[in-house]
């Protein structure tokens, strides 16, 4: 692996730690045929290469780089498929643009490769709780991570609060084990995976119940068929839905949005924020 990627810029690290005053936009870029809302438009590299430039210029401050679908009733792909689709876009991504990639896997030897090709945060949407050789990887690669809260199945009954806290508390366990920092984490509740729509707007109720962890919070909600189910609108027609739930994270202590629409969350974090400094 080399010795200098982006993972290790200490800009990076600075901009995480300061992004509880003014939160981060994720743009993500699925360069999957199959994703439940972009799905097929960015899955080749000079696509996806030019989409990454729009949202770096529209002020996205991570990219997320994504290669398999994790939509309900996605078809999985194998590990050799993936890397396939998401590494040539990487080095496309790394070498021109100066903006800090995260790669969404949940597999080990996707990730070993990501980090080699310069990712500088592994977003796993099982919080190394699937691949056992996940943890170990992201150690070796002193790489930052994003845990996110997951169940097989949906329960709604569970006490979803409950049930997330009892995760990443297993995960910061791996975690630790894996000699991975503690200030390399991200947490992420998880919208939209395992949950009913109620639990996934607890979840967002209920986000600063996360904060005595200590550390910085993504949330994922853009689009996500939560918002279709309280407002009665089409993945096409979220993005009100999508800031107003976005923007309630982050007064509960979100300090990262995940969004398919970079400029209008850009809009709307900068606009809170100047809304908030006005009063000191």
């Amino acid at each position: 692996m080399p010795a200098t990627t982006p993972m290790t810029r200490p800009d990076l690290a600075r901009r995480i730690a300061g992004a509880s005053a003014m939160p981060m936009i994720m743009g993500i870029l699925n360069v999957t045929p199959d994703s439940f809302s972009d799905g097929g438009r960015f899955d080749d590299v000079s696509r996806a290469l030019d989409h990454a430039r729009e949202m770096a210029a529209d002020g996205c401050d991570l990219l997320d780089l994504g290669g398999e679908s994790t939509r309900p009733g996605a078809t999985p792909v194998s590990a050799e498929e993936e890397a396939a689709r998401v590494l040539p876009v990487l080095r496309a991504l790394v070498a021109a643009l100066d903006v800090p990639v995260s790669v969404d896997t949940s597999k080990a030897s996707v990730a070993r490769a990501a980090l080699e090709a310069g990712a500088a945060i592994i977003n796993d949407i099982w919080g190394l709780q699937g691949d056992p050789d996940m943890a170990a990887v992201v150690a070796a690669g002193n790489a930052w991570v994003v845990v996110m809260h997951n169940r097989h199945d949906i329960d709604p009954a569970c006490d979803i609060v409950a049930d997330m806290r009892r995760f990443f508390d297993r995960t910061l366990e791996i975690a630790d084990r894996a000699g991975i920092a503690r200030d390399r984490i991200i947490l992420d509740p998880g919208i939209g995976f395992g949950k009913t729509p109620t639990q996934n707007l607890r979840c967002i109720a209920r986000l600063d119940d996360l904060s005595d962890y200590g550390l910085p919070i993504l949330l994922g909600v853009s689009r996500k068929s939560f918002i279709g189910h309280v407002l009665g609108r089409d993945v096409g027609a979220r993005l009100c839905g999508t800031l107003a739930a976005g923007l309630a994270g982050v007064g509960r202590g979100a300090s990262i949005l995940r969004v398919h629409d970079v400029a209008a969350h850009v809009d709307a974090v900068r606009m809170t924020a100047a809304i908030a400094e006005s009063a000191s």
